[in-house]
């Protein structure tokens, strides 16, 4: 599977690099335009597909169009980055689909638990089938808000303090930090979730108030520094994921030249590569310095079957029922599973 995965991304890595290649010599001109994108937190994985936008568009316009990265929330606290974004208080930002799913419903279609992605073209699929769909779109543009593109965020795993949890029932009673359809996994385990931002994490699980914190794996727990205060961390839990994008103001967009928008689609494989790039390269440096330092803990393929039984379609199903009166939950699921070739 390891050696499955790899070979696909070398493949998207070089399909990409193809892309980006026919126009690599090729600049741009155009009026002096500056953009501000807010972010949170440091530089991390998360960030490079927008470290490497503001490069590309910067170097390709000699300096002419220009995205400034504002980090640690200098901008807009991240629970209000969609709210930035619609009243142009700045141009682009990220969202993290979980820390307002009052907001963004539809898109809380990627918190979902056992989604099918195996590898990272499913992981893409997936999110672009959601993108395209139109209950998401007519939700982003609500906000003045339009998606360019997916942070393609890795499985969750969950790392935490105190005796690891061996078995399913061993959940029961931790406080852990999960949103969406990974907290509804959870809380079928018995455990209690909590939406913290991931800045808030590392004092929560110091001070108690969380047992544990469920990341995309292994970067965020890394960046946030949570192996300072944690003894254990799975590795084949995967109970899902969320979906983090870089936004654009609509009307942002719409006031760039077209020569710019051009530039913007021309880069983006270029950004997407890098994105995903920055997970394999992190996790090659994480993962040996984790097991040598804390205890792993790794599921039989029975307990995990199970939890997908308790914890998989049935989470799914109890969404659908709750936001089908609002929007097509159903047939954006099924748009999902469609897009890597399953029915759900």
């Amino acid at each position: 599977m390891i050696k499955k995965t790899i070979l696909s991304v070398a493949t998207l890595a070089t399909a990409a690099g193809l892309a980006f290649g026919a126009h690599a010599a090729e600049m741009v001109d155009g009026p002096k335009v500056k953009w501000n994108m807010s972010l949170w937190g440091n530089p991390r994985a998360i960030t490079a597909g927008a470290e490497r936008l503001s490069e590309l568009v910067k170097e390709r316009t000699g300096g002419k169009f220009q995205i400034q990265l504002h980090y640690g929330a200098a901008l807009s606290k991240s629970r209000e980055n969609l709210d930035g974004i619609a009243v142009d208080a700045f141009e682009s930002a990220m969202l993290c689909n979980f820390y307002s799913p009052q907001k963004n419903p539809a898109l809380m279609a990627l918190t979902m638990p056992f989604l099918p992605m195996s590898n990272w073209e499913d992981n893409r699929k997936i999110r672009d089938a959601v993108y395209a769909h139109p209950a998401v779109q007519k939700e982003m543009a609500q906000w003045n808000a339009m998606l360019y593109t997916s942070s393609y965020l890795p499985q969750y795993e969950i790392m935490g303090r105190g005796e690891p949890p061996l078995k399913l029932e061993d959940w029961k009673g931790k406080t852990v930090r999960a949103g969406g359809g990974v907290a509804d996994a959870m809380t079928i385990l018995g455990a209690t979730p909590t939406t913290s931002t991931a800045t808030e994490v590392y004092t929560g699980v110091q001070q108690g108030t969380m047992d544990a914190a469920s990341f995309p794996f292994s970067y965020a727990h890394v960046a946030y520094k949570l192996p300072e205060v944690t003894d254990w961390f799975t590795t084949n839990l995967s109970p899902g994921t969320s979906d983090c994008p870089v936004l654009f103001s609509i009307n942002a967009y719409e006031s760039l030249p077209d020569q710019y928008k051009k530039l913007l689609e021309d880069v983006k494989e270029d950004v997407i590569k890098h994105q995903i790039q920055a997970y394999i390269d992190i996790d090659a440096k994480n993962l040996p310095m984790l097991r040598s330092q804390m205890t792993e803990v790794i599921y039989s393929e029975e307990t995990l079957a199970e939890f997908r039984r308790l914890a998989g379609k049935p989470v799914i199903e109890k969404w659908i029922e709750e936001n089908q009166s609002k929007f097509d939950a159903r047939g954006l699921i099924e748009s999902m599973f469609a897009a890597v070739g399953k029915t759900f």
